[in-house]
């Protein structure tokens, strides 16, 4: 039986974390018209990995890497019942190795360190479209809370 690990990204796993990104960029842009044409970058990876208020992770099967998430401590708004939460991002899984828990464990390893930081709070973000991802992060308990709308006025 196949057993995944998840562990704590390092500066060394950087190479194959960039290839993630383009994965998620590529998978992103067609249901995002306001992504720049060209090469564009969301993270700041190297930064991310050496930030003790972020948790990047990745997940590995046989030493390949074949998935990765973060959760990234931030402050919350005023008026909510906690002070912080973390988000979750970067959220990718090879596509020959996905429907086979990799989110999951992925998620269960960013829980817990959200727990050893006394977080309580799981936030994150999803295109309306990704039904596939919308269903993956339903299974670890996540719920739909807010939509977020736009228009864009040159559309029009």
């Amino acid at each position: 039986m196949e057993q995944i690990s998840v562990r704590k990204a390092t500066l060394k796993d950087l190479t194959k974390l960039l290839d993630f990104e383009k994965g998620i960029i590529n998978t992103e842009r067609p249901v995002d018209p306001t992504l720049k044409d060209g090469s564009i970058h969301y993270y700041d990876l190297g930064q991310m990995i050496t930030d003790p208020q972020v948790q990047v992770v990745v997940a590995e099967l046989n030493g390949e890497l074949i998935g990765s998430g973060y959760a990234h401590i931030q402050s919350s708004k005023p008026y909510l019942k906690h002070q912080k939460h973390a988000y979750l991002g970067f959220m990718y899984v090879v596509e020959a190795y996905r429907r086979r828990g990799v989110n999951n464990k992925i998620i269960e390893a960013l829980k817990d360190w959200c727990i050893a930081q006394n977080i309580t709070e799981l936030r994150l973000e999803v295109y309306n479209d990704n039904l596939p991802a919308i269903k993956a992060y339903e299974k670890t308990g996540f719920k739909k809370h807010m939509i977020e709308m736009r228009i864009g006025l040159n559309d029009i």
